[in-house]
Parts: C-alpha cells; structure tokens; sequence
C-alpha cells in the first residue's frame, strides 16, 4: 500500500532585524541576526550607507506586513542570508508631497 507524503510548504516562525540604509530613504535591509551581514554582499551594504537599527520583529507568514509579502521575507532570509525592501514605484507623472 503507498502512502502519499505530505510535506508542508509553512516556513517557521523567524525573527529578523530590520536595519534602515543612510543613502536610501524607504530602503530597508532584513536580517535573521542582530548586526549579521555576513551574506549580504558587500556592494549592497556600501550601497545603503550606515545602517540604523529600525526594529526587531517576529515574523510568521501570516503576519501582515506594509509593503511586503511576509512569506517573501521569510523564504528570502532563509535562503539567501537577507531580503531588501526597496521603496514603492511611482507612478509616473506623479510626486509625493514631503
């Protein structure tokens, strides 16, 4: 008798760092340690600037986060070692007022 395996496509729950470049307003840079760069590359960190701690936050793929799909940040940090949140497009034609 074969049994069908059943595997599940939930990330566990991770807490990540989210750290905010000098160079990029809206940029912000997701890590699973506090001060952990070591798998980003080094032009991306040059790219950002300083970096400012912004928050720490325990993240799980139902959590609704503003810009980004939690599930992408989870698998991104996991895999690659980081995720970066770049601001939102523009549509063209249109400014925001500061």
């Amino acid at each position: 008798m074969l049994k069908e395996l059943c595997y599940s496509s939930t990330m566990p729950p991770l807490t990540v760092w989210i750290y905010k470049g000098s160079r990029r307003a809206e940029t912000y840079l997701y890590v699973a340690g506090e001060d952990d760069f070591e798998r980003v590359p080094a032009e991306l960190l040059d790219a950002m600037g300083s970096l400012e701690l912004v928050m720490t936050l325990e993240l799980d793929e139902q959590r609704r986060l503003a810009r980004v799909d939690a599930k992408a940040v989870l698998e991104s940090v996991t895999r690659v070692g980081y995720f970066l949140q770049l601001p939102p497009i523009e549509p063209q034609g249109e400014r925001r007022l500061q």
